[in-house]
């Protein structure tokens, strides 16, 4: 039995759907700055439409950060963070049951086509500058031969 599984596994989103203002809520005062720092990812000079938000919930705290930067920009990040597993494309979902992004007036990743998906857990992969992160989902969405946007989700 894989002991790391327990502590890398993602939680059913569905566990987190509830009225905002009741269990959680959108840190008002928190956006990319706050999100980049948490996840300890320096967003890309030149890069552009950089959105980022935290969702203060009773048991994790959920970062966002998506920016367009260049596709070579994009690919290093993503690696960078040290996947298990290349990404991969998704097959388009559904809308998941909590929209996070939607926050930031941006489509659910997971919704688009072509969308490239892989996860992280820094703790699995002894990523010591990441010591306060338990999951990271990482996508990259290719817009054009030259653009990519990241999307990050971090716990």
């Amino acid at each position: 039995m894989n002991s790391r599984l327990g502590a890398c596994s993602v939680p059913d989103a569905g566990d987190r759907q509830v009225a905002e203002g009741r269990d959680w809520h959108w840190d008002r005062e928190a956006g990319a700055d706050e999100a980049s720092a948490f996840m300890k990812v320096e967003v890309p000079e030149g890069a552009t439409e950089t959105e980022g938000a935290v969702q203060v919930n009773p048991r994790e705290d959920i970062y966002l950060l998506s920016f367009v930067t260049s596709v070579k920009n994009a690919e290093e990040l993503a690696t960078a963070l040290r996947p298990e597993k290349p990404r991969k494309a998704r097959k388009n979902g559904p809308v998941p049951k909590t929209e996070l992004y939607g926050h930031l007036g941006l489509a659910e990743p997971q919704t688009l086509k072509g969308t490239r998906w892989a996860g992280v857990c820094p703790p699995c992969v002894n990523d010591g500058r990441r010591d306060k992160v338990q999951w990271i989902e990482i996508y990259v969405q290719t817009l054009t031969s030259e653009r990519a946007r990241l999307y990050l989700q971090a716990f």
